[in-house]
């Protein structure tokens, strides 16, 4: 499974807002079945995470949205 490290600011987050934004990720990946995707649709998907996380978001359900949200899956903006 990909993860969101590769696509995190350096020294952006602290170890639970990581652990979050990982989580995100996770549950989006699992959501579309993570067959193959793209590193661009990680990408995507990891720069919107990382922009709610960065607006302040620490909800698990809102970011992992926003993650949706990137690829047209949520009707959700942040």
């Amino acid at each position: 499974m990909a993860s969101i490290l590769p696509y995190l600011p350096r020294a952006a987050f602290d170890e639970n807002a990581t652990r979050l934004l990982a989580a995100a990720f996770e549950a989006v990946c699992k959501e579309m079945h993570d067959t193959g995707q793209s590193k661009l649709v990680h990408e995507i998907i990891a720069k919107r995470i990382v922009a709610a996380a960065s607006s302040g978001e620490r909800d698990p359900i809102r970011l992992r949205d926003a993650g949706l949200a990137a690829l047209g899956l949520k009707n959700q903006a942040l």
